[in-house]
Protein backbone atom coordinates (compact mmCIF):
# COMPACT_ATOMS: atom_id res chain seq x y z
CA UNK A 1 0.00 0.00 0.00
CA UNK A 2 1.51 3.06 -0.85
CA UNK A 3 2.36 5.37 2.37
CA UNK A 4 0.25 8.16 1.96
CA UNK A 5 -2.26 7.50 -0.04
CA UNK A 6 -4.53 5.06 -2.10
CA UNK A 7 -7.39 7.30 -2.88
CA UNK A 8 -7.60 10.72 -3.04
CA UNK A 9 -10.41 13.01 -0.82
CA UNK A 10 -12.47 13.31 -3.67
CA UNK A 11 -12.96 10.17 -5.38
CA UNK A 12 -14.35 7.64 -2.74
CA UNK A 13 -18.70 6.64 -4.01
CA UNK A 14 -20.70 4.22 -3.00
CA UNK A 15 -19.55 2.01 -4.38
CA UNK A 16 -16.13 1.62 -2.54
CA UNK A 17 -18.05 0.95 0.27
CA UNK A 18 -16.17 -1.93 2.05
CA UNK A 19 -12.97 -0.92 1.05
CA UNK A 20 -9.99 -0.85 3.04
CA UNK A 21 -8.22 2.95 2.23
CA UNK A 22 -5.95 5.11 3.08
CA UNK A 23 -6.20 8.97 2.79
CA UNK A 24 -4.15 12.14 3.82
CA UNK A 25 -4.93 15.35 3.56
CA UNK A 26 -5.76 18.53 5.85
CA UNK A 27 -8.04 19.02 8.77
CA UNK A 28 -10.91 21.17 7.32
CA UNK A 29 -13.39 20.72 9.76
CA UNK A 30 -13.89 18.89 13.29
CA UNK A 31 -17.18 18.47 15.01
CA UNK A 32 -16.96 16.41 18.78
CA UNK A 33 -20.76 14.80 18.50
CA UNK A 34 -20.34 13.13 22.42
CA UNK A 35 -19.50 9.74 21.45
CA UNK A 36 -18.09 9.94 18.13
CA UNK A 37 -15.42 12.29 16.22
CA UNK A 38 -15.58 14.01 13.06
CA UNK A 39 -13.30 15.68 10.63
CA UNK A 40 -13.63 16.56 7.53
CA UNK A 41 -10.26 15.22 5.46
CA UNK A 42 -9.56 18.21 2.59
CA UNK A 43 -6.88 17.57 -0.29
CA UNK A 44 -6.37 18.67 -3.18
CA UNK A 45 -9.59 17.12 -4.81
CA UNK A 46 -11.90 17.54 -2.11
CA UNK A 47 -13.41 16.35 1.06
CA UNK A 48 -14.23 13.04 2.71
CA UNK A 49 -15.84 12.41 6.66
CA UNK A 50 -13.75 10.48 8.95
CA UNK A 51 -15.01 9.05 11.53
CA UNK A 52 -13.06 8.75 14.69
CA UNK A 53 -14.64 5.75 17.30
CA UNK A 54 -14.32 7.13 21.52
CA UNK A 55 -12.53 3.71 21.87
CA UNK A 56 -9.58 4.17 19.52
CA UNK A 57 -6.20 4.94 21.36
CA UNK A 58 -5.87 7.88 19.00
CA UNK A 59 -9.13 8.93 19.64
CA UNK A 60 -7.74 12.24 22.40
CA UNK A 61 -4.84 12.87 20.49
CA UNK A 62 -7.34 13.69 17.20
CA UNK A 63 -9.47 15.41 19.70
CA UNK A 64 -6.43 17.85 20.13
CA UNK A 65 -5.25 18.30 16.60
CA UNK A 66 -5.65 21.76 15.42
CA UNK A 67 -7.08 22.40 11.98
CA UNK A 68 -4.86 22.20 8.73
CA UNK A 69 -3.02 20.11 10.54
CA UNK A 70 -1.86 17.15 8.18
CA UNK A 71 -2.99 14.22 9.15
CA UNK A 72 -2.57 10.54 7.13
CA UNK A 73 -5.84 8.32 7.97
CA UNK A 74 -6.28 4.46 8.09
CA UNK A 75 -10.05 2.66 7.29
CA UNK A 76 -12.79 1.29 5.92
CA UNK A 77 -15.40 2.94 3.84
CA UNK A 78 -19.05 2.75 5.34
CA UNK A 79 -21.86 3.78 3.38
CA UNK A 80 -23.78 6.79 5.29
CA UNK A 81 -27.56 6.18 6.25
CA UNK A 82 -30.20 7.46 4.58
CA UNK A 83 -31.07 10.28 6.82
CA UNK A 84 -26.87 11.49 7.13
CA UNK A 85 -26.37 10.96 3.26
CA UNK A 86 -24.66 15.01 2.76
CA UNK A 87 -25.91 15.83 -1.22
CA UNK A 88 -23.60 19.05 -1.11
CA UNK A 89 -20.75 16.89 -0.62
CA UNK A 90 -19.52 14.76 -4.33
CA UNK A 91 -18.19 11.96 -1.07
CA UNK A 92 -21.55 12.75 0.65
CA UNK A 93 -23.07 9.20 0.63
CA UNK A 94 -19.69 7.86 2.35
CA UNK A 95 -17.79 8.23 5.40
CA UNK A 96 -14.26 6.02 6.58
CA UNK A 97 -14.45 4.55 9.75
CA UNK A 98 -10.72 5.29 10.73
CA UNK A 99 -8.42 2.32 12.05
CA UNK A 100 -5.40 4.40 12.43
CA UNK A 101 -4.40 8.24 12.36
CA UNK A 102 -0.73 9.43 11.82
CA UNK A 103 -0.28 13.00 12.13
CA UNK A 104 2.09 14.22 9.31
CA UNK A 105 2.58 17.47 10.59
CA UNK A 106 0.67 19.58 13.49
CA UNK A 107 -0.26 22.69 12.67
CA UNK A 108 0.15 26.14 15.01
CA UNK A 109 -2.86 28.44 15.52
CA UNK A 110 -3.66 29.98 12.29
CA UNK A 111 -3.29 33.43 11.36
CA UNK A 112 -6.22 33.79 9.10
CA UNK A 113 -9.13 31.70 8.46
CA UNK A 114 -9.51 29.25 5.36
CA UNK A 115 -13.18 28.07 6.27
CA UNK A 116 -15.70 30.03 4.18
CA UNK A 117 -16.59 33.59 6.29
CA UNK A 118 -14.75 36.54 6.50
CA UNK A 119 -11.25 36.68 4.78
CA UNK A 120 -9.74 39.41 6.82
CA UNK A 121 -7.20 42.13 5.26
CA UNK A 122 -6.09 41.50 1.87
CA UNK A 123 -2.30 42.69 3.28
CA UNK A 124 -3.05 39.70 5.48
CA UNK A 125 -3.94 37.22 3.23
CA UNK A 126 -1.39 37.87 0.93
CA UNK A 127 1.32 37.82 3.31
CA UNK A 128 0.10 34.54 4.16
CA UNK A 129 -0.85 33.72 0.64
CA UNK A 130 0.12 29.50 0.77
CA UNK A 131 -2.79 29.56 3.62
CA UNK A 132 -5.29 31.72 1.74
CA UNK A 133 -4.96 29.80 -1.52
CA UNK A 134 -6.20 27.23 0.69
CA UNK A 135 -9.51 28.22 0.31
CA UNK A 136 -11.92 26.96 -1.66
CA UNK A 137 -12.56 29.41 -3.85
CA UNK A 138 -9.09 30.51 -4.03
CA UNK A 139 -8.23 27.24 -5.03
CA UNK A 140 -11.10 26.60 -7.75
CA UNK A 141 -9.35 30.21 -9.13
CA UNK A 142 -5.84 28.96 -9.74
CA UNK A 143 -6.89 25.59 -11.42
CA UNK A 144 -9.10 27.60 -13.45
CA UNK A 145 -6.40 30.25 -14.54
CA UNK A 146 -4.18 26.53 -15.35
CA UNK A 147 -6.99 24.84 -17.54
CA UNK A 148 -7.67 28.42 -19.47
CA UNK A 149 -4.16 28.66 -20.21
CA UNK A 150 -4.14 24.75 -21.29
CA UNK A 151 -6.99 25.58 -23.31
CA UNK A 152 -5.15 28.94 -24.92
CA UNK A 153 -1.98 26.60 -25.91
CA UNK A 154 -4.00 23.98 -27.68
CA UNK A 155 -5.68 26.38 -29.52
CA UNK A 156 -3.07 28.57 -30.59
CA UNK A 157 -1.03 25.19 -31.53
CA UNK A 158 -4.00 24.11 -33.65
CA UNK A 159 -3.90 27.12 -35.69
CA UNK A 160 -0.41 26.43 -36.61
CA UNK A 161 1.51 28.83 -34.22
CA UNK A 162 4.87 27.68 -32.57
CA UNK A 163 5.35 28.25 -28.83
CA UNK A 164 8.93 30.04 -28.47
CA UNK A 165 10.67 31.60 -25.30
CA UNK A 166 12.31 34.71 -25.60
CA UNK A 167 15.14 36.09 -23.39
CA UNK A 168 14.00 37.73 -19.66
CA UNK A 169 17.14 39.06 -19.74
CA UNK A 170 17.51 41.70 -22.39
CA UNK A 171 18.53 45.84 -23.29
CA UNK A 172 16.23 48.68 -21.39
CA UNK A 173 13.64 49.77 -24.26
CA UNK A 174 10.97 52.45 -24.48
CA UNK A 175 8.06 50.87 -24.36
CA UNK A 176 5.91 53.22 -22.69
CA UNK A 177 6.29 52.78 -18.74
CA UNK A 178 9.27 52.14 -16.45
CA UNK A 179 11.54 48.90 -16.77
CA UNK A 180 12.83 46.55 -14.12
CA UNK A 181 16.55 47.30 -14.26
CA UNK A 182 18.98 44.01 -13.48
CA UNK A 183 22.49 45.35 -12.83
CA UNK A 184 25.66 43.24 -14.68
CA UNK A 185 28.60 42.22 -12.43
CA UNK A 186 30.47 41.40 -15.00
CA UNK A 187 30.16 44.59 -17.14
CA UNK A 188 30.71 47.24 -15.02
CA UNK A 189 28.58 50.00 -15.00
CA UNK A 190 26.06 47.96 -17.13
CA UNK A 191 22.48 47.20 -16.77
CA UNK A 192 19.75 44.02 -18.54
CA UNK A 193 16.11 45.00 -18.08
CA UNK A 194 13.18 42.70 -17.61
CA UNK A 195 11.12 42.91 -20.51
CA UNK A 196 7.82 45.14 -20.62
CA UNK A 197 6.62 43.00 -23.87
CA UNK A 198 8.98 40.67 -26.12
CA UNK A 199 7.51 42.78 -28.68
CA UNK A 200 11.04 43.44 -30.44
CA UNK A 201 11.78 39.70 -29.82
CA UNK A 202 8.92 38.36 -31.96
CA UNK A 203 9.03 40.77 -34.47
CA UNK A 204 12.62 38.95 -34.93
CA UNK A 205 11.25 35.48 -34.76
CA UNK A 206 9.16 37.10 -38.15
CA UNK A 207 12.57 38.28 -39.96
CA UNK A 208 13.88 34.74 -38.82
CA UNK A 209 11.46 33.23 -41.04
CA UNK A 210 9.27 31.46 -38.40
CA UNK A 211 5.67 32.71 -39.32
CA UNK A 212 3.37 32.35 -36.12
CA UNK A 213 4.73 32.75 -33.01
CA UNK A 214 3.03 32.61 -29.61
CA UNK A 215 4.07 32.55 -26.06
CA UNK A 216 2.30 32.77 -22.69
CA UNK A 217 5.05 35.73 -22.22
CA UNK A 218 5.83 37.14 -18.66
CA UNK A 219 5.94 40.88 -18.73
CA UNK A 220 7.62 43.08 -16.53
CA UNK A 221 6.95 46.56 -15.93
CA UNK A 222 6.89 48.91 -12.94
CA UNK A 223 3.47 50.29 -12.56
CA UNK A 224 0.97 51.71 -10.06
CA UNK A 225 -1.81 48.30 -9.37
CA UNK A 226 -5.09 48.66 -10.36
CA UNK A 227 -8.10 46.52 -9.51
CA UNK A 228 -7.31 45.33 -13.05
CA UNK A 229 -3.92 45.42 -13.58
CA UNK A 230 -0.98 43.96 -10.94
CA UNK A 231 2.11 45.67 -10.66
CA UNK A 232 5.34 44.06 -11.30
CA UNK A 233 4.81 41.25 -13.64
CA UNK A 234 1.60 39.99 -15.39
CA UNK A 235 0.94 37.38 -18.45
CA UNK A 236 -0.16 37.63 -21.86
CA UNK A 237 -1.14 35.71 -24.83
CA UNK A 238 2.18 37.11 -27.32
CA UNK A 239 1.14 35.85 -30.83
CA UNK A 240 2.91 37.48 -34.27
CA UNK A 241 2.22 36.56 -37.94
CA UNK A 242 3.92 37.43 -41.05
CA UNK A 243 2.59 37.60 -44.06
CA UNK A 244 -0.17 38.63 -42.45
CA UNK A 245 -3.28 41.28 -42.86
CA UNK A 246 -5.04 42.51 -40.21
CA UNK A 247 -8.14 40.98 -40.73
CA UNK A 248 -5.82 37.54 -39.99
CA UNK A 249 -4.60 38.24 -36.76
CA UNK A 250 -8.79 39.54 -35.86
CA UNK A 251 -9.64 36.00 -37.22
CA UNK A 252 -7.31 34.08 -35.43
CA UNK A 253 -7.51 36.05 -31.80
CA UNK A 254 -12.23 35.55 -32.56
CA UNK A 255 -11.80 32.29 -32.93
CA UNK A 256 -9.37 31.11 -29.77
CA UNK A 257 -11.09 33.55 -27.82
CA UNK A 258 -14.37 32.56 -28.60
CA UNK A 259 -13.54 29.28 -28.18
CA UNK A 260 -12.34 29.49 -24.61
CA UNK A 261 -15.04 31.44 -23.12
CA UNK A 262 -17.24 29.17 -24.79
CA UNK A 263 -15.44 26.38 -23.00
CA UNK A 264 -15.23 28.33 -18.97
CA UNK A 265 -18.59 30.19 -19.28
CA UNK A 266 -22.20 29.84 -20.15
CA UNK A 267 -21.61 32.70 -22.76
CA UNK A 268 -20.87 32.33 -26.71
CA UNK A 269 -19.82 35.25 -28.16
CA UNK A 270 -20.93 36.16 -31.28
CA UNK A 271 -18.53 36.83 -33.67
CA UNK A 272 -17.14 38.84 -36.26
CA UNK A 273 -16.63 40.67 -33.01
CA UNK A 274 -17.89 44.50 -33.91
CA UNK A 275 -15.00 46.78 -35.36
CA UNK A 276 -15.41 50.60 -33.92
CA UNK A 277 -13.03 53.41 -35.14
CA UNK A 278 -11.37 55.11 -32.40
CA UNK A 279 -12.93 58.44 -33.07
CA UNK A 280 -16.75 56.57 -32.95
CA UNK A 281 -15.61 54.98 -30.07
CA UNK A 282 -14.96 57.89 -28.30
CA UNK A 283 -18.25 60.14 -29.16
CA UNK A 284 -20.78 56.88 -28.76
CA UNK A 285 -19.53 55.56 -25.28
CA UNK A 286 -16.59 57.69 -24.18
CA UNK A 287 -13.56 55.62 -23.79
CA UNK A 288 -11.89 53.44 -26.11
CA UNK A 289 -12.40 50.81 -24.09
CA UNK A 290 -16.42 50.58 -23.95
CA UNK A 291 -18.98 47.84 -22.22
CA UNK A 292 -20.99 46.88 -24.95
CA UNK A 293 -23.10 45.36 -22.45
CA UNK A 294 -24.42 48.62 -21.46
CA UNK A 295 -27.08 49.59 -24.56
CA UNK A 296 -27.01 53.42 -24.25
CA UNK A 297 -24.98 55.20 -27.03
CA UNK A 298 -24.00 58.89 -27.14
CA UNK A 299 -23.88 60.87 -29.71
CA UNK A 300 -22.72 64.73 -30.53
CA UNK A 301 -25.07 67.75 -31.34
CA UNK A 302 -22.78 70.34 -30.54
CA UNK A 303 -24.28 71.80 -33.65
CA UNK A 304 -28.03 72.05 -32.13
CA UNK A 305 -26.31 74.09 -29.24
CA UNK A 306 -24.33 76.47 -31.63
CA UNK A 307 -26.10 79.69 -31.51
CA UNK A 308 -28.92 78.69 -29.01
CA UNK A 309 -30.30 80.57 -25.98
CA UNK A 310 -28.53 78.07 -23.73
CA UNK A 311 -25.47 80.52 -23.36
CA UNK A 312 -23.21 78.35 -21.00
CA UNK A 313 -23.31 75.64 -24.04
CA UNK A 314 -23.36 77.72 -27.10
CA UNK A 315 -20.82 79.79 -25.72
CA UNK A 316 -18.24 77.18 -24.84
CA UNK A 317 -19.62 75.57 -28.30
CA UNK A 318 -18.17 78.68 -30.28
CA UNK A 319 -14.97 78.16 -28.02
CA UNK A 320 -13.86 74.86 -29.26
CA UNK A 321 -15.98 72.45 -27.09
CA UNK A 322 -18.70 70.07 -27.89
CA UNK A 323 -21.72 68.89 -26.70
CA UNK A 324 -21.94 64.70 -26.01
CA UNK A 325 -25.94 63.19 -25.78
CA UNK A 326 -26.48 60.45 -23.66
CA UNK A 327 -30.18 59.44 -24.52
CA UNK A 328 -31.38 57.05 -21.69
CA UNK A 329 -35.44 55.23 -22.22
CA UNK A 330 -37.89 55.05 -19.71
CA UNK A 331 -36.67 56.30 -16.37
CA UNK A 332 -38.77 59.97 -16.56
CA UNK A 333 -40.15 59.28 -13.57
CA UNK A 334 -37.26 58.89 -11.70
CA UNK A 335 -36.93 61.20 -8.84
CA UNK A 336 -35.54 64.74 -8.61
CA UNK A 337 -32.53 63.02 -6.11
CA UNK A 338 -31.87 60.48 -9.10
CA UNK A 339 -30.93 63.27 -11.25
CA UNK A 340 -28.57 65.60 -8.31
CA UNK A 341 -26.77 63.08 -7.64
CA UNK A 342 -25.56 62.34 -11.52
CA UNK A 343 -25.21 65.96 -11.50
CA UNK A 344 -22.90 65.66 -8.20
CA UNK A 345 -20.91 62.32 -9.86
CA UNK A 346 -20.11 64.45 -13.34
CA UNK A 347 -19.01 67.44 -11.03
CA UNK A 348 -16.75 64.77 -9.27
CA UNK A 349 -15.29 63.19 -12.76
CA UNK A 350 -14.41 66.52 -13.47
CA UNK A 351 -16.86 67.95 -15.74
CA UNK A 352 -18.67 71.30 -15.18
CA UNK A 353 -21.95 69.59 -14.74
CA UNK A 354 -24.72 67.40 -16.55
CA UNK A 355 -27.67 68.94 -17.98
CA UNK A 356 -30.86 67.00 -19.32
CA UNK A 357 -34.16 67.32 -20.92
CA UNK A 358 -37.28 65.17 -19.90
CA UNK A 359 -39.63 63.52 -22.41
CA UNK A 360 -43.40 63.53 -20.51
CA UNK A 361 -46.28 62.55 -22.62
CA UNK A 362 -47.52 66.59 -22.26
CA UNK A 363 -43.66 68.39 -22.55
CA UNK A 364 -40.36 68.98 -22.73
CA UNK A 365 -38.88 69.65 -19.03
CA UNK A 366 -35.71 69.95 -17.52
CA UNK A 367 -33.41 72.57 -16.23
CA UNK A 368 -32.36 73.72 -19.81
CA UNK A 369 -35.82 73.21 -21.43
CA UNK A 370 -36.49 76.90 -21.45
CA UNK A 371 -33.77 78.35 -23.17
CA UNK A 372 -34.35 75.98 -26.42
CA UNK A 373 -36.51 76.39 -29.27
CA UNK A 374 -39.15 74.43 -30.04
CA UNK A 375 -37.54 73.50 -33.38
CA UNK A 376 -34.38 72.60 -31.09
CA UNK A 377 -36.13 70.30 -28.53
CA UNK A 378 -37.59 68.54 -31.29
CA UNK A 379 -34.01 67.77 -33.71
CA UNK A 380 -32.70 66.44 -30.22
CA UNK A 381 -35.55 64.18 -29.89
CA UNK A 382 -35.16 63.34 -33.13
CA UNK A 383 -31.37 62.59 -33.43
CA UNK A 384 -31.54 60.79 -29.92
CA UNK A 385 -34.70 58.99 -30.56
CA UNK A 386 -36.23 60.20 -27.51
CA UNK A 387 -40.02 60.07 -26.61
CA UNK A 388 -42.42 60.23 -23.73
CA UNK A 389 -40.34 58.57 -20.75
CA UNK A 390 -37.49 59.09 -21.94
CA UNK A 391 -34.33 61.53 -20.69
CA UNK A 392 -31.54 63.03 -22.52
CA UNK A 393 -28.33 64.11 -20.62
CA UNK A 394 -26.06 66.72 -21.83
CA UNK A 395 -22.24 66.94 -21.42
CA UNK A 396 -20.40 70.41 -22.63
CA UNK A 397 -16.90 70.64 -22.58
CA UNK A 398 -13.75 70.43 -24.58
CA UNK A 399 -13.89 67.00 -26.42
CA UNK A 400 -11.00 65.23 -24.56
CA UNK A 401 -12.99 65.91 -21.19
CA UNK A 402 -16.74 65.36 -22.61
CA UNK A 403 -15.98 61.95 -23.36
CA UNK A 404 -14.06 61.05 -20.47
CA UNK A 405 -16.84 62.44 -17.98
CA UNK A 406 -19.92 61.25 -20.75
CA UNK A 407 -18.58 58.06 -20.54
CA UNK A 408 -18.33 57.85 -16.77
CA UNK A 409 -22.07 59.13 -17.08
CA UNK A 410 -22.86 56.31 -19.26
CA UNK A 411 -21.07 53.39 -16.95
CA UNK A 412 -22.82 55.02 -13.78
CA UNK A 413 -26.30 54.79 -15.58
CA UNK A 414 -25.73 51.27 -16.73
CA UNK A 415 -25.02 50.31 -13.18
CA UNK A 416 -27.52 52.10 -11.63
CA UNK A 417 -29.76 51.01 -13.73
CA UNK A 418 -28.87 47.45 -13.46
CA UNK A 419 -28.96 47.63 -17.40
CA UNK A 420 -25.68 45.21 -17.51
CA UNK A 421 -26.50 41.74 -18.06
CA UNK A 422 -24.68 39.22 -15.67
CA UNK A 423 -22.59 36.38 -16.80
CA UNK A 424 -22.46 37.84 -20.75
CA UNK A 425 -19.08 38.69 -22.90
CA UNK A 426 -19.12 42.03 -25.35
CA UNK A 427 -16.03 42.19 -27.39
CA UNK A 428 -15.12 44.71 -29.98
CA UNK A 429 -12.17 45.60 -31.75
CA UNK A 430 -11.31 49.42 -31.81
CA UNK A 431 -9.54 49.99 -34.92
CA UNK A 432 -8.29 52.70 -36.91
CA UNK A 433 -6.39 54.68 -33.90
CA UNK A 434 -4.79 57.90 -34.89
CA UNK A 435 -0.84 57.46 -35.70
CA UNK A 436 -0.14 60.46 -34.27
CA UNK A 437 -1.61 63.43 -31.96
CA UNK A 438 -0.55 67.05 -30.30
CA UNK A 439 1.27 67.29 -27.41
CA UNK A 440 -1.11 69.40 -24.84
CA UNK A 441 2.17 70.81 -23.08
CA UNK A 442 4.19 71.22 -26.26
CA UNK A 443 1.87 71.48 -28.99
CA UNK A 444 4.36 69.51 -31.22
CA UNK A 445 3.38 66.64 -32.54
CA UNK A 446 4.19 62.92 -31.00
CA UNK A 447 2.99 59.62 -31.61
CA UNK A 448 -0.58 58.55 -30.04
CA UNK A 449 -0.16 54.53 -29.55
CA UNK A 450 1.94 52.77 -30.85
CA UNK A 451 5.48 54.34 -32.83
CA UNK A 452 6.17 51.12 -34.22
CA UNK A 453 2.68 50.42 -36.06
CA UNK A 454 2.51 50.43 -40.20
CA UNK A 455 0.63 53.91 -40.88
CA UNK A 456 -2.54 53.29 -42.84
CA UNK A 457 -1.24 54.43 -47.10
CA UNK A 458 2.36 53.63 -46.01
CA UNK A 459 5.23 56.00 -47.02
CA UNK A 460 1.99 58.37 -49.15
CA UNK A 461 0.22 59.21 -46.27
CA UNK A 462 3.32 60.56 -44.14
CA UNK A 463 4.40 62.44 -47.40
CA UNK A 464 0.71 63.79 -48.50
CA UNK A 465 -1.47 64.29 -44.92
CA UNK A 466 -1.63 66.00 -42.27
CA UNK A 467 -0.15 64.23 -39.83
CA UNK A 468 -3.24 64.39 -37.14
CA UNK A 469 -5.34 62.48 -40.10
CA UNK A 470 -2.97 59.74 -40.66
CA UNK A 471 -4.21 56.64 -39.26
CA UNK A 472 -2.29 53.54 -38.07
CA UNK A 473 -3.23 49.89 -38.56
CA UNK A 474 -3.65 49.43 -34.58
CA UNK A 475 -6.50 47.95 -33.29
CA UNK A 476 -7.52 46.99 -29.64
CA UNK A 477 -9.89 43.85 -28.42
CA UNK A 478 -11.94 45.13 -25.52
CA UNK A 479 -14.70 42.54 -23.04
CA UNK A 480 -17.08 44.40 -21.22
CA UNK A 481 -15.08 47.54 -20.75
CA UNK A 482 -11.79 45.90 -20.04
CA UNK A 483 -8.56 46.42 -22.65
CA UNK A 484 -7.58 42.87 -22.94
CA UNK A 485 -4.67 44.25 -25.39
CA UNK A 486 -3.34 46.39 -28.06
CA UNK A 487 -2.06 44.96 -31.21
CA UNK A 488 -0.90 46.52 -34.88
CA UNK A 489 0.68 45.69 -38.16
CA UNK A 490 3.91 46.57 -37.88
CA UNK A 491 6.50 49.09 -39.79
CA UNK A 492 8.42 46.75 -41.59
CA UNK A 493 10.08 49.44 -43.40
CA UNK A 494 13.41 51.25 -42.33
CA UNK A 495 12.08 54.03 -44.57
CA UNK A 496 8.69 54.25 -43.39
CA UNK A 497 10.09 53.89 -40.21
CA UNK A 498 12.70 56.90 -40.27
CA UNK A 499 9.71 59.09 -41.94
CA UNK A 500 7.10 58.29 -39.15
CA UNK A 501 9.87 59.03 -36.64
CA UNK A 502 10.93 61.80 -38.35
CA UNK A 503 7.24 63.45 -38.02
CA UNK A 504 7.29 62.67 -34.11
CA UNK A 505 10.32 65.01 -33.54
CA UNK A 506 13.16 62.05 -34.23
CA UNK A 507 16.19 61.89 -36.16
CA UNK A 508 17.64 59.36 -38.28
CA UNK A 509 20.02 58.72 -35.64
CA UNK A 510 17.60 58.68 -32.81
CA UNK A 511 15.81 55.57 -34.37
CA UNK A 512 19.14 53.70 -34.68
CA UNK A 513 20.25 54.36 -31.48
CA UNK A 514 17.13 53.66 -30.17
CA UNK A 515 16.50 50.32 -31.71
CA UNK A 516 19.38 48.66 -33.35
CA UNK A 517 18.36 45.06 -33.43
CA UNK A 518 14.74 45.80 -35.17
CA UNK A 519 16.14 48.04 -37.96
CA UNK A 520 19.91 46.29 -38.97
CA UNK A 521 17.02 43.04 -39.44
CA UNK A 522 14.46 45.00 -41.40
CA UNK A 523 17.65 45.67 -43.55
CA UNK A 524 17.74 41.94 -44.54
CA UNK A 525 14.34 41.40 -45.45
CA UNK A 526 11.62 41.71 -43.24
CA UNK A 527 7.99 40.31 -44.08
CA UNK A 528 4.57 42.28 -43.60
CA UNK A 529 3.71 40.94 -40.06
CA UNK A 530 1.26 41.43 -37.24
CA UNK A 531 0.41 40.46 -34.07
CA UNK A 532 -1.67 41.32 -30.31
CA UNK A 533 -1.10 40.17 -26.84
CA UNK A 534 -4.26 39.33 -24.65
CA UNK A 535 -3.69 39.67 -21.26
CA UNK A 536 -3.64 36.12 -19.42
CA UNK A 537 -4.85 37.42 -16.25
CA UNK A 538 -7.61 39.96 -17.33
CA UNK A 539 -9.41 36.96 -19.61
CA UNK A 540 -9.29 34.58 -16.45
CA UNK A 541 -10.28 37.42 -14.12
CA UNK A 542 -13.28 37.97 -16.85
CA UNK A 543 -14.30 34.29 -17.04
CA UNK A 544 -13.86 33.88 -13.12
CA UNK A 545 -16.07 36.93 -12.68
CA UNK A 546 -14.10 38.47 -10.03
CA UNK A 547 -13.25 42.24 -9.85
CA UNK A 548 -9.65 42.33 -8.48
CA UNK A 549 -7.01 40.69 -10.64
CA UNK A 550 -5.11 39.69 -7.77
CA UNK A 551 -7.95 37.13 -6.94
CA UNK A 552 -6.94 34.50 -10.09
CA UNK A 553 -2.74 34.85 -9.46
CA UNK A 554 -1.17 32.47 -6.92
CA UNK A 555 1.14 35.05 -5.85
CA UNK A 556 0.89 38.73 -6.54
CA UNK A 557 2.47 41.56 -4.74
CA UNK A 558 0.23 44.73 -3.07
CA UNK A 559 -0.72 47.56 -4.46
CA UNK A 560 2.61 49.20 -3.13
CA UNK A 561 4.34 45.98 -5.06
CA UNK A 562 5.78 44.54 -2.63
CA UNK A 563 5.78 40.73 -1.93
CA UNK A 564 5.24 40.24 1.59
CA UNK A 565 5.18 37.02 1.85
CA UNK A 566 9.03 36.63 0.71
CA UNK A 567 9.50 39.97 1.87
CA UNK A 568 10.65 41.58 -1.83
CA UNK A 569 12.03 44.12 -2.62
CA UNK A 570 14.48 44.04 0.29
CA UNK A 571 17.75 45.13 1.21
CA UNK A 572 20.80 43.20 0.18
CA UNK A 573 24.13 42.40 1.46
CA UNK A 574 27.01 45.36 1.05
CA UNK A 575 29.41 42.27 -0.38
CA UNK A 576 26.32 41.56 -3.12
CA UNK A 577 26.36 45.70 -3.68
CA UNK A 578 30.46 45.35 -3.89
CA UNK A 579 30.10 42.91 -6.62
CA UNK A 580 27.96 44.73 -8.78
CA UNK A 581 29.81 48.16 -8.23
CA UNK A 582 26.79 49.68 -6.89
CA UNK A 583 26.55 52.01 -3.64
CA UNK A 584 23.08 53.35 -2.55
CA UNK A 585 22.88 56.78 -1.93
CA UNK A 586 20.41 58.18 1.04
CA UNK A 587 17.30 59.23 -0.39
CA UNK A 588 17.34 63.25 0.72
CA UNK A 589 13.66 64.39 1.31
CA UNK A 590 13.93 68.19 0.67
CA UNK A 591 11.81 69.86 3.98
CA UNK A 592 10.18 73.08 3.53
CA UNK A 593 9.20 75.29 6.25
CA UNK A 594 5.98 76.98 5.99
CA UNK A 595 5.45 80.65 6.14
Amino acid sequence: MHPYRTHTCGELRAEHDGNEVRLSGWVYRKRDHGGLLFIDLRDHTGVTQIVIQPEQPFFAACQDVRVESVITVNGKVERRTAETINPKMPTGEIEVLAASVHIESAAEVLPILVTPGDEGPEELRLRYRYLDLRREHMHRHILFRSAVIADIRRRMVEHGFHEIQTPILTCSSPEGARDYLVPSRVHHGQFYALPQAPQQFKQLLMVAGFDKYFQIAPCFRDEDARADRSPGEFYQLDMEMAFATQDDVFAVIEDVLTGVFKTHSDWAAPTPFPRIPYREAMVKYGTDKPDLRIPIEMLDVSDVFEGCGFNAFSKAVARGAVVRAIPVSGIADRPRSFFDKLVEFALAAGGKGLAYLVWTPDTVKGPIAKFLTEEERSELASRCGAGAGDVVFFVCDEPGVASRVSGEVRGKLGRDLELIPDGVYRFCWVVDFPMYERDEETGSVAFSHNPFSMPQGGMEALEQQDPLDILAFQYDIVCNGVELSSGAIRNHSPEIMYKAFEIAGYSKDDVETRFPALLNAFRYGAPPHGGIAPGIDRIVMLLARVSNIREVIAFPMNQRAQDLMMGAPAEVSEQQLRELHIKVREHNVLHVKPR
